[in-house]
């Protein structure tokens, strides 16, 4: 039987960066993965009607071009191809306008009025600081390249976001600022949820939020297809349960979350280390509806019409009110949703003349509640008619998340609540938390930093940690 320089379990995408790491070094990798098509988080599956292809999991993508590893591979010379909306994001009001993020900062900043000053200079330094800012902050706690640059962004990034959202006076602003926000998926009182906010306006102007032509799966495809051309293994449809299973293997790298590992067999982990990974949190689960619609969603405003992602939760003080809610364990009647409407730039997504809709919300970790007419509501609130366009549905309750993608525990996308607690810490407080307490095994997965989201950094550093530890060998970016 082969023996392997390293097995990595977890097609996600920082499976794959694990595994191309290592495999671009000369070294022998195998993934292995325990549903029938790679990806994690990465799938598009005809989950309604035939011929209309959904995400089933992340459908925008504002990392993808953002991480310094993903810019590294040659993705497009193996299929990919990214397009991208009129806007990045857009934010309806009741009374019938909407914030909205341009892909310039001037124009976002014209739209915000007597706010226009005080968005640029929170958002423009790190646009033109990002390339040092992501190898900074997109890994593990260490000493920064560059020190002043990152400290100017940790100033605004670790405050609550109700407290940048008080330097804001209009409506618009702060609306347009909780919505960014939210993505912590935890209250915005908490510390560091500036973070997400920040990143994801300043990727959005640098970068855009683009959306893979034919579906997210196509982004997994290529790293298969350009981790094959450089020899790497991939074996489907194999749940890991025993490591001692696997073939021979001097490292393994496990792409999954602390309670996966913790249930894996063979490990040979410390109890110190095992309790660690018992005390980790996990956050707010994910409600999230797929449709196949008859049109184009009917939004009141010009804006969300032509948005990549549009977000429904009206005023800041709606969702600030709402997320604390959710995260408290209550229902809600209006939550915060993300809508995403990614037939309106790619027509492969849907059969000639028809559209898809992509949606969830936050909602209480393991709910078992149907939140699917509390999502609609929210969408007819913004875009009447919605509701006549919808042909077929398909829901996702948290449990039902975590039964497809055993990474999503009660229908935690992030992998692991990203609180000041956890941001950097995860999934234990080491300064080198992609090693475990088998010198031999390794975790890279959103919960190791830099966290969540389709950027394969995580996946990065374990490899490079790996390569260091076992081979002599250093790989930068």
């Amino acid at each position: 039987m082969k023996k392997y320089d390293a097995i990595i379990v977890g097609s996600g995408p920082n499976g794959f960066a694990a595994a191309i790491t290592l495999q671009r070094q000369g070294l022998s990798t195998l993934i292995v993965e325990g549903a029938d098509t790679i990806g994690g988080g990465m799938r598009t599956k005809e989950l309604t009607l035939p011929g209309f292809k959904h995400d089933v999991c992340s459908a925008i993508h504002p990392m993808a071009m953002a991480s310094p590893f993903m810019r590294s591979l040659p993705l497009k010379e193996y299929g990919l191809e990214f397009t991208q909306a009129t806007y990045p994001a857009a934010h309806p009001l009741d009374k019938g306008d909407a914030a909205v993020l341009h892909h310039s900062l001037e124009e976002t900043a014209q739209d915000l009025g007597v706010d226009a000053r005080t968005y640029t200079k929170l958002i423009l330094p790190i646009i033109n600081r990002w390339e040092s800012l992501a190898l900074d902050t997109m890994g593990p706690l260490r000493f920064p390249r560059h020190p002043l640059d990152l400290a100017s962004f940790g100033l605004k990034a670790l405050k609550p976001a109700t407290w940048t959202a008080s330097a804001f006076k209009t409506q618009k602003a702060k609306a347009l600022w909780a919505g960014m926000a939210a993505h912590s998926i935890q209250p915005l009182s908490n510390w560091a949820t500036s973070a997400i906010g920040l990143v994801l306006m300043a990727v959005g102007h640098r970068y855009g939020w683009p959306i893979p032509q034919s579906g997210s799966q196509t982004i997994a495809d290529a790293l298969a297809a350009y981790y094959i051309s450089l020899g790497g293994e991939i074996q489907t449809g194999c749940w890991v349960k025993d490591t001692r299973e696997l073939p021979q293997h001097k490292t393994l790298i496990l792409d999954l979350t602390p309670k996966q590992v913790l249930s894996l067999q063979g490990l040979h982990l410390h109890d110190s280390y095992r309790k660690q990974l018992r005390n980790y949190r996990y956050g707010m689960g994910v409600f999230k509806v797929d449709w196949a619609l008859s049109d184009t969603t009917p939004f009141n405003d010009g804006y969300s019409q032509q948005a990549a992602t549009v977000h429904l939760g009206n005023t800041y003080d709606e969702i600030r009110r709402n997320e604390l809610d959710s995260h408290r364990g209550q229902v809600v009647d209006k939550p915060f949703v993300l809508f995403a409407q990614p037939s309106q730039f790619d027509k492969s997504r849907a059969p000639e003349g028809k559209h898809t809709g992509w949606a969830y919300c936050h909602v209480p970790n393991g709910s078992a509640i149907d939140f699917t007419a509390h999502i609609e509501n929210q969408i007819e609130r913004f875009a009447p008619g919605f509701k006549d366009t919808i042909l077929a549905r398909h829901t996702f309750n948290p449990t039902q998340m975590e039964a497809y993608n055993p990474n999503y525990i009660g229908g935690d996308i992030n992998g692991g609540i990203m609180d000041i607690y956890q941001l950097y810490t995860r999934p234990t407080f080491s300064l080198t938390p992609y090693r475990t307490s088998n010198k031999n095994v390794y975790i890279a997965s959103s919960s190791t930093p830099p966290g969540g989201g389709v950027h394969g950094m995580a996946g990065f550093h374990a490899a490079k940690l790996i390569l260091k530890d076992h081979f002599n060998m250093d790989v930068k970016l």
